[in-house]
């Protein structure tokens, strides 16, 4: 076996995912991770297709479903909070805009986590700085600690990837934002949800969102509106709180509460909405997954399932090819680039659909939703949800056993 020291970076939901799989195929997984500890909370992430069967192939459904959120499905609401449109979880078998099995991200990345088996390292608060390649392997230096060899570097680190940026080197058109602003925050169990993910939509392409917590007393908030390139410094969380408050001044429903909540919320997360495109997801030891090599946006709903997949697919080939990454980057790529290709088409309408622009268009789409699982729509939006699975996932066995 060659390469079986591995640096991934990242702790989110691909690096745990690869780290798991390649421990079991008898590599030594290294994750370096930013955060001083794993990110709890996040916006919810989805469990559909070919990802909920990766989850189901490392026996961790029972652990997943026991961290799911108990949902309805998603309610579109009016200025007064009244219902105009709603689908439920149990919608298009499950995998409908809101799936039967949605988690809160953090909660996903720890069960991750704790299935990892024995044997992978985890550096916290610490991130590459440097990648420099040889015949042999590869040189790490970090921020913090020593410098290290590996035989690989995989870059699982989110689409504002330190790794895509130092080993690809500028990328002018990587990361193609879709003209809209996301905002993500824990608040306070003061709106009576009744166990919908309500959305509001107010003209000017602004949304306000709140769905059930996983945790008594809190509920999950998210605020999006549609903009021209903003500059903003990403350290400056005081700054990103006061740009969306200030979109939102003067929007109905509860989004005065939610903006309120906003300002005290302790996991507060901000960032333009955007896909990344890449001709090739690597370069020499060096290889992208999920987020930072094909980020689909959260419109998709795929984003979890291609870094599930993308982890059980990478690590599968690389085992195949006994550790041989000009082979194993090659396969990865041929195996994961038609479905990553369908994957980042948007659902009918775009960014348009999640935030139009006028009441016109507000009241089209709420008008579109209550058509979904009807003819002549329901055909076209089943298409969208069953890109999900559309991948024979192979079957790479397991190593016979682990390297100490």
């Amino acid at each position: 076996m060659k390469n079986t020291d591995i640096l991934i970076s990242g702790a989110g939901i691909a690096g745990p995912a690869l780290a798991y799989w390649l421990r079991e195929h008898g590599f030594r997984p290294t994750v370096v991770e930013r955060a001083p500890a794993l990110r709890p909370g996040g916006q919810a992430v989805d469990l559909r297709g070919a990802g909920r069967t990766v989850v189901e192939r490392m026996g961790l459904m029972d652990d997943a479903r026991a961290v799911a959120l108990d949902q309805r499905g998603i309610a579109y609401v009016d200025d007064d909070g009244r219902i105009r449109a709603r689908m439920g979880a149990d919608a298009f078998g499950g995998e409908g805009i809101v799936s039967e099995i949605e988690i809160l991200r953090g909660d996903l990345a720890e069960v991750l986590h704790r299935a990892t088996p024995p044997g992978t390292e985890y550096l916290f608060d610490d991130t590459v700085t440097g990648i420099a390649q040889d015949d042999d392997g590869v040189t790490v230096t970090f921020e913090k600690s020593a410098p290290r060899r590996f035989g690989l570097v995989i870059g699982a680190d989110g689409l504002h990837s330190a790794v895509r940026t130092i080993a690809f080197g500028p990328q002018p058109q990587a990361v193609r934002p879709l003209g809209c602003y996301i905002a993500w925050f824990t608040a306070p169990a003061d709106i009576d949800l009744d166990g919908w993910y309500m959305m509001h939509n107010a003209p000017g392409g602004l949304v306000a969102s709140a769905r059930p917590g996983r945790r008594p007393g809190e509920i999950k908030a998210g605020f999006g509106f549609r903009s021209d390139p903003i500059p903003y410094d990403r350290r400056d969380v005081a700054r990103q709180r006061e740009i969306v408050a200030e979109r939102f001044a003067c929007v109905g429903w509860e989004a005065p509460a939610l903006v309120a909540a906003m300002r005290e919320a302790p996991d507060f997360a901000f960032d333009a909405m955007s896909q990344v495109h890449l001709d090739r997801w690597s370069a020499g030891r060096v290889a992208l997954l999920g987020d930072a090599g094909y980020c689909p946006t959260p419109l998709t709903g795929l984003g979890t399932s291609l870094a599930l997949v993308g982890a059980y697919v990478l690590a599968g080939e690389l085992a195949a090819a006994g550790g041989d990454h000009r082979v194993a980057f090659g396969r990865y790529e041929e195996v994961m680039r038609p479905y990553v290709v369908e994957a980042q088409k948007l659902p009918p309408g775009g960014v348009g659909g999640y935030a139009p622009l006028s009441r016109f268009q507000i009241g089209l789409r709420t008008a579109s939703m209550r058509w979904m699982t009807r003819w002549p729509l329901r055909p076209l939006i089943a298409a969208q949800f069953a890109k999900a699975g559309n991948i024979a996932l192979p079957d790479y066995g397991r190593a016979a056993s682990l390297s100490s």
